[in-house]
């Protein structure tokens, strides 16, 4: 069973079904049907991936709420089509046809990720023009790839629409730890090799100090480990959770 975590941290993976995992942390014997019932029973959270690439069905929003139990929270990474397609631009209905899904997630509905292109460079205008479309309600997290947006200016734009900075490590390219929101939003995506390497328990041990730092900042942390080869990301999340109650 996970550690009983204070419910002010929510530690996980970007993504569950991942068939690699089966022997590596899902038992041989477990069906995939049930894969989401058992990585709930260890974390207290998930990232949804595949809504990245297309967005799921009502019922399958449905079946993901019935199958975790209350305390567990969904953050979701948002379309590309929005992101990546219409880069933030003209897009008519698809931000509400895409909440109108999220939504039924309920109680469990976390931040919302909006991860940008790396050739998207910084356009505060498009990004302040955005941000006052969407709705206040929803916790809202920019991950920016391009490093033109990680300034000053940028996080003075986000915090006017209490929007969250995502913090992101990974090879070569590190989002420095600047809270601009009322929470933290940090992504693990390989500390060697991108989406492929293990973090050392001392890098681990490191981070743990800085996100403890973070969260006398801000009213909740949502970690997510992105390095799934291997079943790294279940290893290093459980690491961080112990970490954390530790230090």
């Amino acid at each position: 069973m996970r550690n009983e975590l204070s419910l002010n941290y929510h530690i996980g993976c970007s993504g569950w079904y991942y068939g690699h995992w089966h022997g590596l942390f899902y038992p041989k014997a477990l069906p995939k049907t049930k894969w989401l019932q058992f990585y709930a029973q260890r974390f207290n959270t998930v990232e949804l991936n595949n809504s990245f690439y297309h967005l799921p069905s009502e019922k399958t929003f449905v079946t993901w709420k019935e199958s975790t139990p209350n305390n567990f929270t969904f953050a979701i990474k948002v379309s590309r089509f929005i992101t990546h397609i219409k880069r933030l631009r003209n897009l008519n209905s698809a931000v509400e046809n895409f909440l109108s899904r999220a939504y039924l997630l309920q109680n469990k509905l976390g931040p919302l990720l909006y991860q940008l292109p790396p050739n998207m460079k910084r356009n505060d205008k498009i990004l302040e023009s955005f941000l006052s479309s969407l709705p206040q309600e929803y916790q809202h997290v920019f991950e920016f790839r391009h490093e033109s947006w990680l300034n000053n200016a940028v996080f003075k734009i986000l915090r006017c629409y209490n929007a969250s900075l995502c913090i992101f490590d990974m090879p070569g390219f590190t989002c420095p730890p600047v809270i601009t929101g009322d929470i933290a939003y940090v992504r693990f995506h390989g500390s060697t090799s991108l989406y492929s390497s293990c973090y050392s328990d001392k890098e681990l041990s490191q981070w743990a100090e800085k996100i403890i730092q973070l969260k006398k900042r801000v009213k909740a942390v949502y970690i997510y480990f992105n390095n799934d080869t291997e079943a790294f990301a279940v290893k290093n999340a459980t690491t961080l959770t112990r970490f954390i109650n530790i230090v």
